[in-house]
């Protein structure tokens, strides 16, 4: 009895530590400069929208600030940890829905395991963003949305899946219209017990108006109007990868990069009538990565972890032949080669950057610089050293006439279209952004070139990419001229 227990566990921890050891593997990418920084601001004492700009819903901040506090300089890896151990969560939460659906042990396991190895997946977990996260919640509500379809909800699992779908959603706007679309489901029958589910959901409804009423401005530029204005903007010079054509490849592609296409296609026209929800929360996922333009691979994520529920149920009821199993295989590999493309350069790249951040905070000390420091990479810095004006990372530096002057000043943000606002910081950081970590070198050489013109003195940071520019001491007034 106590192996079959231990069974479960063992798998899981080493499923953590397999997709831990990735996550550290994996090259930088500026895209996590925001959620480390936004973890860090919050735990020391900062609010998002009215302190500093969040280009996203508002929860993982605070979900995470604890984890910023305890971890200290090593919080962008701990975040890195914590997405790993989420995303062993989210397969293992998978497998436990399938079965509880009715599923054979073997075809739970195999549908986990192929979802495993969806590059969807293996990016989102791997790095320090905002996907992991409602992942995990989504996926982890699953057991009890099978449950609630099978047969009559409880009242914990009701409230259970109102908190774990609202939670989702104000990690990540995305994920609202899976937990919309669940609440709608529930309407449909008493039995499925809405109020109880809605009851579930309104701590995390409170939280998120209370930052709206905060900041409503700040909200409202962060969640709605950045997301919906600032690709097409960035994008204007590449028209086509806005384009709907452009959109269709690109999912199709995200899609085969492992086993979620060859899933879409193999429970298409296959189900029991209960696997409808199943259906109405995949569909959601799939509307929810099409709104976005461009669409990025991470944005599938919400539609998988139903998906591969329903591929459990269908091989468990209709065992896939010989064929579709050399099928899977392939797809398998495709969607596990660019993580081992990533992470087969030969060194640990997280351990690298804690290199670099330990010589910007040492190069910082010397200096006698403790902040703000204007960066396009506030992920390397101590939290005592981040500029909240630069809390985005590169993403809204880039933008030219998303907010205007009054506005970025209200926001506490710089474009570099309005760099003379920046004014005159401490110091400013250049190096982290680049094509090394998936950015523009040509934004950070516009900071490096205000840093310039205004006659900061460039202290290159020895063993490390990065230079500092420290601002030199302001000359003395000279004293008044008294000829009496």
């Amino acid at each position: 009895m106590g192996d079959s227990r231990s069974q479960p566990c063992s798998a899981f921890a080493a499923l953590a530590m397999i997709l831990t050891a990735l996550a550290l593997l994996r090259p930088m990418d500026h895209d996590e400069s925001q959620y480390v920084a936004a973890a860090i601001l919050t735990a020391h004492g900062l609010i998002p929208y009215r302190h500093f700009a969040y280009l996203q819903t508002p929860l993982q901040p605070y979900l995470f600030a604890p984890i910023a506090l305890i971890a200290g300089t090593w919080t962008w890896p701990a975040l890195r940890i914590t997405n790993a151990f989420l995303g062993a969560a989210t397969i293992a939460a998978i497998h436990r829905a399938a079965r509880i659906g009715g599923a054979s042990p073997r075809a739970a396991t195999i549908a986990a395991a192929l979802f495993a190895t969806c590059d969807i997946l293996l990016f989102s977990i791997g790095t320090a963003r905002n996907d992991a996260l409602p992942a995990a919640c989504l996926a982890l509500a699953l057991p009890a949305i099978v449950r609630t379809a099978r047969s009559e909800a409880s009242r914990r699992d009701a409230v259970l899946i109102g908190a774990l779908l609202a939670t989702a959603a104000t990690a990540k706007i995305s994920y609202a219209l899976p937990a919309l679309t669940y609440g709608a489901w529930t309407l449909f029958r008493r039995s499925r017990r809405p109020w109880w589910t809605l009851l579930g959901a309104m701590p995390f409804a409170l939280f998120t108006l209370a930052l709206f009423v905060a900041s409503p401005e700040g909200f409202l530029f962060g969640v709605i109007d950045f997301p919906s204005k600032a690709p097409a903007e960035w994008y204007l010079a590449h028209p086509w990868k806005l384009s709907n054509t452009a959109k269709i490849i690109d999912i199709l592609k995200f899609l085969a990069l492992g086993p979620a296409l060859l899933a879409i296609i193999a429970t298409a026209g296959k189900r029991d009538r209960w696997h409808r929800i199943l259906d109405l929360l995949i569909l959601a996922g799939l509307i929810a990565a099409l709104a976005p333009v461009p669409t990025w691979r991470q944005y599938l994520l919400p539609m998988l972890p139903a998906l591969f529920v329903r591929l459990a149920l269908v091989w468990h009821a209709h065992p896939p032949g010989k064929a579709m199993r050399i099928v899977a295989v392939v797809f398998a590999c495709a969607g596990l080669a660019p993580t081992v493309e990533a992470v087969a350069s030969g060194s640990i790249p997280m351990l690298d950057a804690m290199r670099d951040a330990a010589m910007i905070r040492e190069t910082l000390d010397r200096e006698h610089v403790s902040g703000p420091v204007a960066t396009l990479s506030p992920q390397f810095l101590p939290g005592r050293a981040i500029d909240p004006r630069f809390a985005a990372g590169p993403f809204y530096f880039r933008s030219v006439a998303l907010l205007n002057a009054g506005q970025e000043r209200q926001h506490r943000l710089v474009s570099h279209a309005r760099i003379a606002l920046l004014g005159q910081p401490p110091a400013i950081l250049i190096g982290g952004e680049g094509a090394w970590s998936s950015g523009d070198d040509r934004i950070d050489a516009t900071l490096a070139t205000y840093a310039i013109n205004r006659g900061y003195r460039a202290v290159p940071i020895r063993g490390t990419r990065f230079t500092l520019y420290v601002a030199r001491p302001a000359s003395p007034r000279p004293a008044p001229h008294n000829s009496r």
